[in-house]
């Protein structure tokens, strides 16, 4: 039966009549499809038989008859409402039932299109719901209950139109289960979950769903690790997934446990246990690491459950939330089915079966699925195998770079073309192949794998905002196979770290609840995945709790930079309120003018606030505005901009400038900044004209009428307290060009408190330092360094910004001569802080000049190097600085020679070098150089003959006994002259006379050049007399034939006290004692380290300088030749604070040399100590010699 295109048309326009009649819409009926009668029956035939299926749809029967070729034929339509597609026949759509398969035939009775055309359109009836009690964040520990639940009203409440509640976790809908209780009616929604594990933590929202609209709530659910089993344990582990399911395997996966407390986590144990029993087994005998684990010697056919446990040092932690059932079963089952055709309709569809005996095929395509850092999972196509003999795999491993295959198998065969293989090297490259093998023998290798490279571990990032509540970072670099994310957080100066999130968390943005409002925070985040947890992050900035974000005010004063007819540059100001968080995005839209409709320019948004827009038409007039964006949001729009033609721009003057901005606001002056502008003209720009005008004034004045050639400019001149505009003007050879758009008003009064930048050379280091302490300083607040107004970004040249509180610091470390120029400082998120310092090119040079003399500094020397000819021709080189350190090092060279054997007293800052032997041949410059932590000195001393070595002897006295008994005592001076003395006469000892150490005279005391000598004058001496000294630590023994002495070095308090000698001759002993404390203690006097002889060129300056002590003060007189010295304008005597005493020569002449003797003395005692002067005329070094030395009165002397 058929009917005609009118007909139904006909039809359909009487059914919209009789339905618009209708008083009452009832929403159900007319949303419910076409009815069923008779439903279709479910026919099991052979394949490639025709089939009839039979329906009745209302009161029509309707059938169709499929043909063994794909597509329908249709043989009665008698329903007009009814549509009988066949999706075809082909073997997708086969669903097999063994021993024979059949084909699923689907039958749609609705058509979209034929319906809508029958239907009129349905107006939904509006229900609104208004949430009376709503659930909160919630807190729970594992093994609790929770419960959400929300209280709403309906309008309409409707009982055929009751909403939908539809609760979801992270966006996943949950159903009622083991784990989840739902309950609704009557108003009320409520999820309730009896045990609570962290595999239900997350973001739970409820949504009321109905035909007219959702309405939805939303809160956080966290889920604390419970008490573990042992002390320190770890959580439990969670979101048990099974994967890769096959006839003895699967493979099981996990995600790890936070830990914050607790000891890292040394591994896992993986537990199965049989569906339908209580059975649990432990499936590996050592913790494995990652959170991957491969179970085998499963039995096929039989369903399993597993869990996993941790392990730390402290123990093993509770066992997760069991796994979904899974059966073990052999996807590839029907892969080996075939049909045999046994004529007819009918065919038996049985395995395929071939001849025993014969070992298996070659695998195929073997290749890694997964690659991680210490496992690849590798996968492979099994070969065509039909026999009824088991078959197994072996797989073999070889470096990439080598031939030596090595065999990776476990003990239990692998009967799955999957298989992970383990303890592998990270970042290590493999190749691996695959060998399959039966009872009757072993294939051939399959293919190698190209090389395949494990995996390292990357360390996480961390970037925070500033947000009360908000937390983001950036994702690793390498995610491999990232599973999530652990945030923890603690009161910032405790180390009490606790969990935000107890389940891993996907998205690199986490909302932290239950923070404390005024608190401040510090967070940090680890990585997750197979492997287990990465390092933790470094920790973020503080974070103080405070107010939401939201979005930033709109950005203003758009301004047209260029134009060449097809695009148009523009520049806006940034927003005057930023939300609280930084600006990151803007968007621009446009539109004709006149029009309303506004298109989007840019889709990806951009930073910057200057935008090329293309895409223009030639002659068209448009308006612009533009849209602000931070972390909270898109703000509003910007006013639109002024109409702009869009007509190339040609003239010769440059265009705009833009983006002005002002610091160093003072009552009378501000610093005007800009960018140049983007079209030129016709030439090069040479300059700048800066304008200025008072608020609402169009009375503009010129602030400099010689054109500068850089971006920035001090205005002068100003009214305090008075609001000003400006505007700058580029200028080229044209002429000068269109002025920028005019800036922000700002009032000419300084911030108040406001403090300058100051500059200075650091005492200690040397550095250059451009110091400013801020008025002002608020969160967020940084300091921004420019020079010449452009800011500092290189710091590889040596300098280094260093800013804590309200201060900050330029440093140079490494200035040169180049570094002049003004720098200036700005503080953001205040009301303009900011200063500048100019630095001259003449200045610079004097700061470097100073901070080369604190970098290389001079030890003062308190005498510079001098000589003293000791006994046997040896020599005392010495020289005495005012301080040096345990650390102290110094080299001594004669002639450029460098010579070993220095010594030093680091308490009286004195270094001297002894020379064994000094002969003609060691004439010459003599110089010491010493270097104490930065420190250095040098000083030098000349030594040639001609006399100007002094008295001294070159062969010391000898006795010679002549014939008749006489003895002759002779020595030789350096000049070669002989003295000798005989004596012809001797009183020889009897065996009656005295013993010898009787002889010995009572102790004396005697002044020496380096201490208080103790001498003992004795008649006779021979060597078989032993001579002992007692008290004292630094001590020189010595004597004579005629006397034994004894020297203490540069006396202190202490060697105060009782001295004895002991002398023992072959009979007896004798001793003598001095009490060398009182008067005897204080009438002694030093003078040490002085030089016999000085040696000068003429015409420089002869500086003889002491230092004395004594109590009372000493006075001291000087002489020469036995003349006192009368002072004058070249003789310069000085006694200094009662302890320097010097003599300073003036411009020496020949005149000048002789013997000056020093007379030092007080109430005890005094001394006189004599020095020879030498004058020479002959050319030598450059040498101004300062002789210093020590002289000691008394007993409270603070020098020696």
């Amino acid at each position: 039966m058929s009917t005609s295109p009118h007909k139904m048309q006909s039809d359909l326009h009487l059914s919209q009549e009789t339905k618009r009649l209708d008083k009452y819409v009832h929403e159900e009926p007319m949303i419910r499809g076409p009815k069923f009668l008779v439903r279709l029956r479910s026919h099991t035939v052979f394949e490639h038989t025709p089939v009839k299926l039979f329906c009745t749809v209302e009161v029509t029967w309707s059938w169709l008859t499929f043909s063994n070729h794909a597509g329908y034929r249709q043989e009665e339509e008698s329903c007009p409402y009814a549509w009988l597609p066949f999706t075809g026949k082909n073997h997708n759509n086969l669903l097999l039932h063994s021993p024979v398969s059949a084909t699923t035939l689907l039958l749609l009775l609705s058509s979209p299109c034929l319906l809508a055309a029958m239907l009129p359109q349905i107006h939904y009836t509006k229900i609104n719901i208004t949430f009376l009690e709503r659930f909160g964040p919630v807190f729970a520990t594992e093994g609790e209950s929770a419960t959400l639940s929300a209280t709403m009203i309906l309008n309409p409440n409707l009982a055929n139109l009751q909403p939908e509640a539809q609760w979801y976790r992270d966006d996943t809908r949950l159903f009622d289960s083991k784990w989840v209780k739902i309950e609704t009616g009557r108003g009320v929604t409520t999820l309730t979950l009896p045990n609570l594990y962290k595999d239900d933590e997350g973001l739970y929202t409820l949504r009321m769903v109905t035909k007219g609209g959702t309405a939805e709530h939303s809160a956080f659910v966290s889920v604390a690790d419970g008490p573990p089993p042992v002390p320190a344990a770890p959580g439990a582990p969670m979101d048990i997934k099974i994967h890769d399911a096959n006839r003895d395997y699967v493979i099981v996966s996990w995600k790890p446990p936070n830990t914050t407390t607790e000891g890292p986590i040394l591994g896992y144990f993986v537990d199965k246990c049989e569906v339908g029993t209580e059975n649990w087994t432990q499936c590996n005998d050592h913790p494995i690491k990652i959170c991957k684990y491969p179970v085998s010697g499963l039995f096929e056919s039989h369903s399993y459950y597993f869990r996993v446990r941790a392990v730390n040092s402290h123990g093993i932690s509770k066992p997760s939330r069991m796994s979904d059932p899974i059966a073990a079963l052999d996807p590839t089952e029907f892969e080996r089915l075939h049909a045999i055709k046994l004529g007819g309709s009918l065919d038996v569809v049985s395995y395929h079966d071939e001849v025993e005996g014969k070992p298996p095929g070659v695998p195929a395509g073997v290749h890694a699925t997964e690659i991680d850092r210490t496992y690849v999972v590798l996968s492979w196509k099994a070969p065509a195998y039909s026999s009824k003999a088991p078959m197994w795999y072996y797989i073999e491993k070889c470096m990439a770079d080598s031939g030596a295959w090595q065999r990776v198998n476990t003990k239990v065969p692998i009967r799955s073309p999957r298989y992970a293989v383990f303890d592998l090297a990270e970042g290590k490259q493999y190749k691996f192949r695959v060998l399959s093998a039966n009872i009757y023998g072993t294939s051939e290798p399959s293919q190698p794998t190209g090389t395949i490279e494990t995996l390292q571990l990357k360390a996480t990032e961390i970037l925070e905002t500033d947000s009360s509540v908000l937390i983001q970072w950036a994702p690793p670099k390498e995610p491999n196979n990232l599973i999530g994310y652990y945030i923890d957080q603690c009161v910032k100066g405790s180390k009490n770290w606790t969990s935000a999130n107890h389940k891993p968390h996907r998205s690199t943005r986490f909302v932290v609840s239950g923070l404390t409002k005024g608190e401040t925070y510090v967070f940090r985040v680890q990585a997750i995945n197979e492997l287990g947890l990465s390092e933790e992050s470094q920790e973020s900035a503080p974070l103080t709790v405070k107010a939401a974000l939201t979005a930033p005010s709109a950005p203003y004063d758009i301004a047209l930079l260029n134009c060449d007819g097809h695009s148009m540059v523009l520049n806006w100001k940034k927003p005057l309120h930023s939300g609280g968080a930084k600006i990151r995005e803007y968007y621009v839209d446009k539109r004709r003018s006149g029009t309303t409709m506004w298109r989007e320019v840019n889709v990806a948004p951009f930073s910057e606030r200057l935008y090329k827009v293309e895409g223009l038409t030639e002659g068209a007039v448009y308006q612009f505005h533009v849209y602000a964006a931070n972390l909270a949001g898109l703000g509003r729009a910007s006013q639109h901009s002024a109409d702009f033609n869009c007509e190339a721009w040609t003239m010769p003057e440059p265009g705009p400038a833009y983006d002005l901005t002002f610091c160093e606001v003072r009552d009378h002056s501000v610093v005007v900044e800009w960018q140049k502008p983007v079209y030129t003209g016709s030439g090069p720009i040479t300059g700048y004209h800066v304008e200025y005008a008072k608020k609402g004034s169009s009375d503009w004045t010129t602030a400099n009428e010689t054109a500068v050639n850089h971006l920035f400019y001090k205005v002068t001149g100003l009214e305090v307290g008075t609001t000003y505009v400006f505007r700058v003007r580029a200028v080229n050879a044209a002429g000068v060009g269109m002025a920028s758009m005019a800036s922000d008003p700002v009032t000419a009064k300084a911030v108040e408190g406001s403090h300058e930048v100051s500059c200075e050379v650091d005492k200690k280091s040397g550095d250059i330092v451009l110091s400013f302490e801020s008025c002002q300083i608020n969160e967020g607040s940084q300091f921004i360094w420019k020079k010449d107004y452009k800011e500092i970004t290189d710091f590889s040249k040596g300098v280094e910004i260093k800013s804590e509180g309200h201060h900050s610091k330029l440093i140079f470390k490494t200035a040169d001569k180049e570094d002049f120029g003004t720098y200036s400082v700005s503080v953001t998120n205040t009301e303009g802080v900011s200063s500048s310092y100019t630095i001259s090119a003449e200045e610079l040079a004097k700061m470097l000049a100073l901070s080369y003399d604190i970098r290389h500094p001079i030890i003062p020397l308190k005498s510079e190097l001098a000589y003293k000819i000791l006994e046997r021709g040896r020599m005392r080189f010495w020289l005495q600085a005012e301080e040096i350190s345990p650390k102290v090092t110094y080299k001594f060279f004669a002639n450029n020679k460098e010579l070993s054997g220095m010594g030093h007293d680091v308490s009286t800052g004195i270094i001297e070098f002894i020379m064994d032997h000094f002969t003609e041949e060691n004439e010459g410059t003599f110089t010491c150089q010493i270097t104490d932590g930065g420190g250095k000195a040098q000083s030098s001393l000349v030594l040639i003959g001609n006399g100007n070595e002094g008295p001294h002897f070159s062969e010391f006295l000898s006795l010679h006994v002549g014939d008749d008994c006489s003895v002759t005592l002779v020595c030789k001076k350096a000049d070669n002259t002989i003295f000798d003395f005989k004596m012809c006469s001797f009183q020889l000892l009897s065996p009656s006379s005295p013993p010898l150490g009787a002889s010995a005279a009572e102790l004396v005391i005697n002044c020496t050049a380096t201490g208080i000598q103790l001498q003992c004058h004795m008649k006779y001496y021979t060597s078989e007399m032993d001579i002992t000294w007692y008290h004292g630590d630094k001590i020189v023994i010595g004597g004579t034939p005629a006397m034994a002495t004894m020297e203490v070095i540069e006396p202190v308090e202490k060697d105060k006290g009782k001295y004895s000698i002991v002398i023992t001759d072959p009979e007896t002993s004798h001793k003598r004692t001095l009490d060398l404390s009182g008067d005897a203690y204080e009438k002694a006097f030093v003078v040490g380290g002085l030089p016999d002889v000085v040696t000068i060129m003429e015409k420089k300056t002869l500086s003889l300088t002491c230092t004395v002590c004594g109590d009372p003060k000493p006075q001291v007189s000087w002489l020469k030749n036995g003349a006192e010295v009368e002072p004058d304008d070249q003789y310069v005597v000085s006694l200094d604070q009662g302890k320097f005493a010097s003599l300073t020569i003036k411009g020496v002449s020949m005149e000048d040399s002789g013997r000056y003797t020093m007379i030092v003395q007080n109430k005890y005692g005094g001394e006189s100590v004599d020095i020879v002067v030498s004058v020479t005329t002959e050319t030598c070094a450059d040498v101004t010699p300062a002789v210093s030395w020590l002289c000691a009165l008394g007993q409270d002397c603070a020098e020696r």
